[in-house]
């Protein structure tokens, strides 16, 4: 993994974008540094394959044993060519953003991508050529059933207040709920996974109906209230899934557990290939990643904004921020147009800026992640790049300081 050759940077000063709403985001000064090591309630993981245990187990390409044995003997109830497509293209990478079986910006962004890479006529659309050249991934299926871990009913989830005092009082800003942790494990929605699981079921699964009815539900607890909290989904469940995979975590590849941990958590694995320079276009709305003159990753992003434009040039990679905290800064919020008390935010995958920060040598700009996968491409950033927080870390495994980035309109 490349970013090996450089850690996780500490006493990084950054100007971060982060989420303010689904029209358009806002800068915050944050503060990245490398945390101490906690325990966020993740299960223990399979010594040969540090990834949870809802991990695909298949290779870095997507093929071979992409079903957990125990639960690959309940065939889905229909057949779901875009979601199979989208999970082939998330594995090998060319993210489609959130997995939801349409076709959208960021799916069109990703067929774009592997067209390229592929020599293909670049049309965006699933055409018959693509899907010859995709037909190499026809074993893999457009979902898997998984049981969620007994752990997760045990974990300790977080009611986010709205104001940066409130979360500012806050030990981690983690998963709100199962459902949330679920719908990021595996690069989609709650509103998705309910509908591969009417009535709770998996699809495909006798009993299981064509409505979303209710499911068994879960009263998880909070971290600040006493009030309980229902999830659609509740740990040791059978449920189906987006089929993602290249979700392996190498032994030995990641010192920093909470990290490893990260991974785990967005299913994100250890093997992806090193990269020579990224190319984000504004226009576009995408960041290319190159090996020499070779496209090898695309993931659609948000970029920029008529207050805070992305700024367009060349640009070095000063190093990684796991897990930041975030500063919030209302004088910068604001372009220096008012003022007000500061807050240090906790970590964590509802940080507005996600689970990694990648520092740029462009002073206060960097590339992350974010809170609101489903607003990637379509809400404005305030200059820096983002991603979801899947594609976010993927790419910090993908870059060193050796890596080139292009900023273009």
């Amino acid at each position: 993994m490349r970013n090996l050759l450089f850690v996780a940077v500490s006493s990084l000063a950054l100007v971060a974008c982060g989420s303010n709403g689904a029209d358009e985001d806002t800068d915050t000064q944050a503060t990245a540094q490398t945390q101490p090591s906690q325990d966020y309630g993740y299960e223990t993981y399979d010594e040969n394959n540090l990834a949870d245990s809802m991990a695909s187990n298949d290779d870095a390409y997507g093929m071979g044993d992409s079903v957990a044995s125990e639960d690959q003997d309940i065939p889905d109830s229909e057949e779901r060519p875009i979601m199979q497509a989208q999970v082939v293209l998330d594995r090998v990478g060319f993210g489609p953003g959130v997995i939801d079986g349409k076709m959208g910006m960021s799916t069109e962004n990703a067929l774009n991508g592997f067209q390229e890479a592929n020599d293909l006529e670049v049309t965006g659309q699933l055409d018959e050529a693509t899907k010859t050249a995709l037909s190499d991934w026809d074993s893999i299926p457009a979902t898997r059933v998984v049981t969620i871990p007994e752990s997760w009913g045990q974990t300790e989830y977080v009611d986010i207040p709205e104001d940066p005092e409130g979360k500012s009082k806050l030990d981690r800003m983690g998963y709100k709920s199962l459902d949330e942790r679920l719908a990021e494990r595996f690069h989609t929605t709650v509103d998705v996974l309910k509908m591969l699981n009417p009535g709770g079921k998996p699809a495909g699964m006798s009993g299981a109906s064509a409505s979303e009815g209710s499911s068994p539900t879960s009263k998880n607890s909070t971290s600040s209230s006493s009030a309980e909290k229902t999830d659609f989904f509740t740990a040791g469940q059978q449920i189906r899934v987006p089929n993602i995979g290249n979700d392996r975590i190498e032994k030995g590849q990641i010192e920093d557990r909470n990290w490893q941990q990260t991974l785990a958590s967005l299913g994100v694995g250890t093997d992806q290939p090193e990269v020579d320079k990224i190319v984000v276009s504004k226009a576009g709305k995408t960041l290319k990643a190159y090996k020499g003159e070779k496209l090898v990753a695309l993931f659609t992003v948000s970029s920029g904004s008529s207050q805070f434009p992305l700024p367009i040039g060349e640009w070095d990679i000063v190093g990684e921020a796991y897990n930041p905290p975030y500063s919030y800064d209302p004088e910068v919020l604001s372009g220096g147009k008012e003022d007000g008390k500061t807050f240090k935010l906790p970590p964590g995958p509802n940080s507005p800026v996600g689970v990694v920060w990648i520092d740029l040598s462009k002073e206060h700009y960097g590339i992350h992640g974010t809170p609101d996968p489903e607003t990637i491409g379509r809400a404005q950033s305030s200059g820096c790049v983002r991603l979801t927080n899947w594609d976010a870390a993927r790419l910090a495994g993908m870059v060193s300081q050796s890596t080139q980035v292009i900023f273009e309109a």
